[in-house]
């Protein structure tokens, strides 16, 4: 008989299901659009109901595609979006509040203060820079805002979870997340891999309220899915977050090897093995992975906040086009930005600024620039944003890059990443499979029940794709890039300090 392993892929606007086969290639899939809660500036929600029920109806809709059963899956994997906050009571399972994104920033003036107080202190434990993007603030501000909430969570009925934890606790009615998705709350210790209480204490968060951190496979098969769910059990043997389960579908599994997946925002991580290497340039210290049994794999990434939501905003706000894949015809029509540079730094900027008081800007504009100039400048900002990371990523290794491995829907904009090879000077290399985030968790799924042997029998299956090279000279290409600077600049600053009403 023929199995599968799924992938239960919940990104920032979308939840996925995916059916993988033996030769790694997707039999069917199914994917829902994940609304997006924007009730302030600065602030984005989602309906933690909706991430569970849009899981629920994608798996069962995916197996009906594919005229298959739960019965026929050897293993699931989860990948998630990070840092995303969802605190719910343990005994109804009902969610106190909408989940808190990643992106939101509304506990900016709340993570200035404990900075102050700690800021050296989650550098050295977590790995991590403080900031509104990760998930301790988030609980705080749940907590803090709720009425009730941290009595209720002092004294155990409140349970804590990034979405991954939601997600299993409803499938399984386990408490547990992996060692990626921990390590993005600035509540792990990087280096035991475990809660670490002179955080929690910085952060006056419940022990209790967390889960349990295990390693991203599950060989065990102690999780498993309600049987009731989808007509059988099935082994949840992967969780991993999505920028780390890319890491995994790109095959890098040895030092050095560095990917961008393109997304909502960019993410841009480098293997450095079991080492942990600390940032001195504006990049995070993060987990990799951890395959059952083994050591963790460690990693230092870059974070860009807006680069795929940019296009929405073109389409959604601005109107400027219907779908994103009209962005490219559109932004082909001009030759260049004609001097015009947009930073879309809607929600501050992340690494390696890391400038929550910056806002978003479009320089350089003239009477005679239009829509089109906009949509190539656009483009651009993906790129130039990328580049701001993967120099501190040159800095921090001491070892510049040859070459770019990339994933992710904006890559199918081959304007797009010709300007990425451009902008960088180096070749920016595609798989065939776009979206390598599920296919790494079911790779990871797969190889903890033995469906795939081993990582060398994984990376024969990532099979190549298209490569750009660059055709700018070095002079266009650092002269483009001083402007962007320069266009950065204008971004600083911006924000003083909140009206009331929204603190």
């Amino acid at each position: 008989m023929t199995s599968y392993v799924g992938a239960l892929d919940q990104g920032t606007t979308s939840t996925r299901f995916l059916l993988i086969d033996h030769d790694g290639r997707e039999v069917a899939s199914h994917q829902i659009e994940l609304t997006q809660i924007l009730p302030r500036p600065g602030w984005v929600e989602h309906d933690p109901k909706e991430l569970w029920q849009h899981a629920v109806e994608v798996v069962t809709a995916t197996l009906d595609k594919a005229h298959v059963s739960a019965a026929d899956l050897v293993a699931i994997g989860i990948d998630n979006q990070r840092e995303t906050t969802v605190v719910w009571d343990k005994r109804t399972g009902e969610a106190l509040y909408n989940a808190l994104v990643w992106q939101d920033t509304r506990t900016e003036d709340f993570v200035s203060e404990v900075s102050r107080r700690g800021g050296d202190l989650i550098r050295d434990r977590s790995g991590l820079i403080p900031a509104t993007y990760f998930s301790a603030s988030k609980i705080c501000w749940i907590l803090d805002h709720v009425e009730g909430a941290r009595e209720r969570a002092e004294s155990g009925e409140l349970l804590f979870g990034t979405v991954d934890t939601w997600l299993v606790w409803n499938l399984t009615g386990q408490h547990v997340s992996d060692v990626t998705n921990a390590s993005r709350t600035m509540l792990m210790n990087i280096e035991s891999l475990e809660w670490d209480d002179e955080l929690l204490e910085l952060f006056q968060i419940p022990r209790v309220m967390l889960p349990t951190i295990r390693p991203s496979t599950d060989a065990s098969g102690t999780l498993k899915t309600k049987e009731e769910l989808f007509g059988a059990s099935v082994p949840v043997a992967a969780i991993l977050g999505d920028q780390q389960a890319a890491m995994v579908g790109q095959a890098c599994f040895s030092p050095g090897d560095t990917k961008c997946t393109y997304g909502t925002g960019n993410f841009v991580l480098v293997n450095t093995g079991p080492d942990l290497v600390r940032s001195t340039a504006g990049l995070l210290s993060t987990v990799c992975y951890q395959f059952d049994g083994e050591r963790a794999c460690y990693a230092l990434e870059g974070s860009v906040a807006v680069t795929g939501s940019a296009v929405q905003w073109l389409r959604d706000q601005l109107g400027i086009i219907a779908h994103a894949d009209e962005i490219e015809p559109l932004a082909a029509s001009v030759e260049d930005t004609a001097g015009l540079y947009f930073v879309p730094a809607f929600s501050g900027l992340f690494a390696p600024y890391w400038r929550p008081d910056a806002r978003g800007v479009v320089v350089g504009m003239a009477r005679f620039h239009t829509k089109a100039h906009l949509a190539r400048a656009t483009l651009e900002a993906i790129c130039y944003q990328t580049r701001d990371v993967v120099d501190a990523m040159a800095k921090e290794t001491e070892k510049p890059l040859t070459e770019l491995r990339v994933d992710g829907g904006i890559t199918a904009n081959k304007l797009c990443m010709q300007t990425q090879a451009d902008v960088l000077g180096i070749s920016v290399v595609r798989p065939e499979v776009l979206e390598t985030t599920a296919h790494g968790v079911a790779f990871a799924a797969g190889l903890a029940v033995g469906y795939w042997k081993n990582r060398d029998e994984v990376q024969r299956l990532v099979r190549a794709g298209l490569t750009w090279t660059p055709v700018q000279n070095d002079a266009q290409r650092e002269r483009g890039y001083a402007s962007w600077k320069k266009a950065v600049l204008r971004t600083l600053d911006w924000i003083d300090e909140e009206p009331d009403d929204v603190k």
